[in-house]
């Protein structure tokens, strides 16, 4: 039995339903988060703001080791999910390819989960796992960019080359951050897609739930609420 007949043998159109609500709600939560309502803008949107302000603050202060210890920060952030996530990807990937384990697993899940089924669905965790990996690289090399770039800066604030300079840092740091939220948002996907070992029903609530957080926190949570009153 070649596999396309294995996966139509194990898998209901539920299951496949199932996971195309969640690649649309991933798709749909991260799209709306860096492209919001003009009225309501989300807390991704309203960071851009701010990380322009900081590079208009960095222009002029002195001396400059708070905004080197910021980005430094930054990039251990970056550093610690992308890590974080290979580990992940190690352990998903040594689950897929261990037989016995999957059987075991299977039998604790008592669904009659087959282990051709296991192995599709953490297959769809470690794809998710796998683009947090990529999105975490990006980032902490474009923070590295960042930092280069503001040591490129003027200190002399009415140098002709220094706001210019500042504004170009600040919108590779806008770059770097947008990839880092993508590389999160894929981990919080990742860890609704793991439920899918459970049953369809199971991932279709958590993926919702997920998509629900997400747009929460970035359209209707207090630290939104805070943010939006200095630009307002």
């Amino acid at each position: 039995m070649n596999l396309l007949a294995r996966l139509e043998a194990n898998f209901t159109a539920l299951d496949t339903a199932t996971f195309v609500l969640l690649v649309l709600c991933w798709f749909a939560t991260g799209w709306l988060a860096e492209h919001p309502p003009a009225a309501r803008p989300s807390v991704a949107f309203l960071m851009l703001e701010y990380r322009r302000r900081w590079m208009r603050e960095f222009l002029t202060r002195q001396p400059r080791i708070f905004d080197a210890s910021v980005i430094d920060n930054l990039r251990q952030g970056t550093a610690f999910f992308a890590s974080t996530s290979m580990i992940a990807i190690g352990g998903g990937v040594a689950v897929i390819g261990n037989a016995a384990m999957l059987q075991g697993l299977a039998a604790d899940l008592t669904l009659g989960a087959e282990i051709t089924q296991i192995r599709v669905k953490m297959l769809v965790v470690v794809a998710f796992l796998a683009n947090a990996l990529l999105k975490f690289v990006w980032s902490h090399r474009l923070f590295g960019y960042c930092a280069i770039m503001m040591a490129a800066v003027p200190n002399d604030a009415k140098d002709p080359k220094a706001a210019q300079r500042a504004a170009m840092t600040a919108e590779i740091n806008i770059t770097a951050a947008k990839s880092f939220n993508r590389g999160l948002h894929s981990i919080y996907f990742a860890l609704a897609a793991l439920v899918w070992l459970i049953g369809p029903k199971a991932l279709i609530i958590a993926t919702l739930l997920t998509a629900g957080v997400q747009l929460r926190r970035e359209f209707a949570s207090h630290s939104r609420a805070i943010m939006v009153k200095d630009l307002d």
